[in-house]
């Protein structure tokens, strides 16, 4: 799996790192599954791209809806149900 890294930016001004697992669109929504590790068992995240147009670098915040943070998760399990990520 190649490292692709994301920064993400919280509304506080920090900043954390994440490995990009996997992407995927939904009803013409992106989104990226993330982990703060590709070397150990970590937690996954789902982001899900809020950008605009007039955006100049991508908007991405977590999944907090339980229906959508279940579909999306669905897709991702699928996506990845060959996968060795560990």
């Amino acid at each position: 799996m190649e490292d692709n890294k994301i920064i993400f930016k919280d509304e506080d001004g920090t900043t954390e790192e994440f490995y990009v697992v996997e992407e995927t669109k939904l009803n013409d929504v992106n989104y990226l599954l993330v982990c703060e590790s590709l070397e150990k068992e970590t937690e996954a995240f789902i982001l899900k791209d809020t950008s605009s147009p007039e955006d100049e670098e991508a908007v991405y915040v977590f999944v907090e809806d339980d229906t959508e943070l279940e579909a999306v998760a669905d897709i991702f399990a699928e996506l990845l149900e060959d996968e060795d990520l560990i």
